[in-house]
Order: structure tokens, then C-alpha cells, then sequence
């Protein structure tokens, strides 16, 4: 079937199958970003952004993509790659599998809360799993990228 989409701002056209995840049809679409973790949702590696909102692509079917916008962090180079200096600055990058799903819900908390606060990043950031890190220096340089680093 034809899932009529917008992927990185481009329109695209995916045929899928019914039972087709998203994560699947946008990495055979070289989406390579978007990679395949627990596959329930838990660790937060398949992340993407739908409408400007973060979603598990291990768990959203395919055809339900019909008439959305979705991101992946190949749509936004330029602050993926400033997170990614934060990231290395404060020594938060380590083998960097996470990196791609955590980018893009840090985009999305950029988007949508003028004011970072710790809880609001600790919710934008529940079902991110990070087997490098003890969490503390990405958080550090989370909030020196969204120039809140005071808090």
C-alpha cells in the first residue's frame, strides 16, 4: 500500500506492508539514523519525530505515517551537530548508538518550551537508555545546548 508522507521536509511516497513498522521502512529507505534497539519501545533508540513530537518508530505502523511530517535526525543537521559538540565538550559521547533518538527529543523540547527546567528534560528524556553514560554529563551538555546551563 502508499503511505503519502513528508520525511526531512521532503514529500515522499513509501510503499509499505500493513503490517510494516515505521523503523523498518525508513532505514530500507536509508533513513540510517533510525536504528533498531529493544523493539518495545523501552530504550528510545528508533526515535523520530512525527508532527514535531518524539515517537518509537519499533511501534508505529507504517501506514499510520498517511499525511504526516516526520523527522529523523538527518533533517536537522546543524543542531544535531551542535548538540553533538556539547556532547563531546562535557566527555557525553561515548559510542554514540543513543545519540540520534536523544537529539531529536532535545529538538522537540527546544521547540516547544521556551524554559528548560530539570524535570521537564528528566520527561523528555524518560525512555531514553544510555548504557555509556551515567546521564549526568549528557544532561550537563543537554543544557548548555539549550543555553540553560545555570539551572
Amino acid at each position: 500500500m502508499k503511505v503519502n508522507t513528508t520525511i526531512n521536509g521532503m514529500k515522499r511516497i513509501l510503499d509499505v506492508k500493513p503490517d510494516e513498522y515505521l523503523l523498518d521502512t525508513l532505514r530500507r529507505h536509508n533513513y540510517l539514523s533510525v536504528r533498531r534497539g529493544c523493539d518495545t519501545t523501552s530504550c528510545g533508540v528508533c526515535t523520530i519525530l512525527i508532527d514535531d513530537k518524539p515517537v518509537p518508530s519499533c511501534a508505529f505502523l507504517s501506514v499510520r505515517a498517511e499525511g504526516k511530517r516526520i523527522t529523523t535526525v538527518e533533517g536537522i543537521p546543524k543542531e544535531a551537530e551542535k548538540l553533538s559538540e556539547h556532547f563531546g565538550a562535557t566527555g557525553a559521547d561515548q559510542c554514540g548508538f543513543c545519540n540520534p533518538g536523544i537529539a531529536l527529543s532535545v529538538y522537540a523540547l527546544k521547540k516547544s518550551q521556551k524554559k528548560v527546567t530539570a524535570e521537564t528534560l528528566k520527561h523528555y528524556l524518560t525512555g531514553h537508555l544510555c548504557r555509556c553514560t551515567g546521564y549526568q554529563s549528557q544532561h550537563k551538555a543537554i543544557k548548555e545546548y539549550l543555553g540553560d546551563s545555570n539551572e
